[in-house]
């Protein structure tokens, strides 16, 4: 309920919601946190909390919540056992992720490995062409396709994908229920019978430039690996590729022509270290180097014997699959320091790793 609140406060954006919540212990905490309080927390300055106060005293929690579930909008949060796993290694992970459409859990616990495909609007035939053959080639592989849903490379990316019966996500730059562009109605909505659609944006957010470059984040991080098809000095794509980088996601690059402006980006990508698609055959094959995610075991270890009463209350709220820091002071049923001072006991016993995203998790 929190985790839609604070995503609904004006001013408070996927990285605040991370302060707040390792600030206070809880984002229920800090909701009902006085002013005072908030300006302690690192980027909540005099005037920006003001605004924050403001805002959060139109928001009503529960109410949100069962508005919300009335209007048959799904979602996931951090907290959630079923959010997507490599989105909680992010520094910026969706605090909210809307979704319609067929979920499949495999790809939300990594391991249906997701291949982010982007590139410019304005896409070439030599730049579609390819974004074809190449996203029906991973499709038949097994790989499922994360794109924007916008014109171009992205559109064509979503369309081979499906037209050879694979997986495919859009990620929207909108409300999860606004189509953009309208050109692409036929397209959303059966990516909304076949495939997957996300957004961190709450329902009726309307088209606007600013939303979609911090969409492209969330490309970044569900994939293993980003294309970068086609694109121009100052595209979009290029913000994608910028995240992959910083997410430490392998990039690819289909090379271009100095001739055509909209490979540009491409070249300069590739100047920087970026590899090279050379065919489908060999894309493949590197793709095939990507080190697999760890199979997860659901199943608790076993309690270490000799371990101090209150360390054994904290790790038994610890599974195995990721768990935030509020849930752990939720279930443990001790003061948010205490869990806190606990948790880095088992750190330095090397019972429990601390994931970003103030999220923990059991070693077995």
């Amino acid at each position: 309920m929190y985790w839609l609140a604070w995503s609904n406060v004006a001013g408070v954006g996927a990285v605040s919601i991370q302060r707040l919540r390792q600030h206070f212990g809880s984002l229920q905490t800090a909701w009902t946190a006085p002013k005072g309080e908030l300006l302690q927390v690192e980027g909540f300055g005099a005037k920006g909390v003001g605004r924050v106060v403001d805002a959060r005293s139109q928001v009503n929690p529960q109410q949100l919540l069962e508005t919300t579930a009335k209007q048959g909008f799904n979602f996931w949060t951090p907290d959630d056992p079923d959010y997507p796993r490599l989105l909680l290694e992010i520094p910026s992970l969706p605090p909210v992720l809307y979704h319609k459409g067929q979920v499949n859990l495999l790809e939300n616990q990594g391991q249906t490995p997701l291949i982010g495909i982007v590139g410019t609007r304005n896409a070439s035939e030599y730049g579609r062409r390819w974004t074809g053959k190449i996203s029906k080639t991973l499709a038949q592989h097994g790989f499922t396709i994360v794109s924007g849903l916008a014109a171009g490379i992205d559109t064509q990316a979503h369309l081979s994908c499906l037209e050879t019966g694979g997986r495919t996500i859009a990620v929207l730059g909108t409300g999860i229920d606004r189509i953009y562009p309208r050109s692409n109605t036929k397209l959303y909505h059966r990516i909304a019978q076949e495939g997957l659609i996300l957004s961190d944006y709450p329902p009726g957010t309307p088209p606007e430039g600013r939303n979609f470059p911090p969409r492209n984040r969330i490309i970044a991080g569900l994939s293993r690996a980003v294309l970068v098809m086609e694109a121009a000095r100052r595209s979009g794509a290029l913000i994608t590729a910028r995240y992959a980088t910083e997410f430490n996601r392998d990039i690819y690059i289909l090379p271009g022509s100095l001739d055509n402006p909209q490979a540009l980006g491409c070249l300069e990508l590739i100047q920087r270290g970026a590899q090279l698609i050379l065919g489908e055959k060999e894309l493949l094959e590197q793709l095939g180097e990507i080190p697999k995610l760890d199979q997860l075991d659901t199943a608790a270890p076993e309690l270490p014997p000799d371990l101090e009463p209150e360390l054994v209350q904290v790790l038994k709220t610890i599974p195995v699959t990721p768990i935030p820091f509020d849930k752990i002071v939720q279930d443990s049923q001790l003061e948010a320091g205490m869990v806190s001072g606990f948790l880095v006991q088992l750190e330095l016993l090397g019972l429990v790793t601390q994931l970003p995203g103030m999220q923990y998790q059991r070693i077995s």
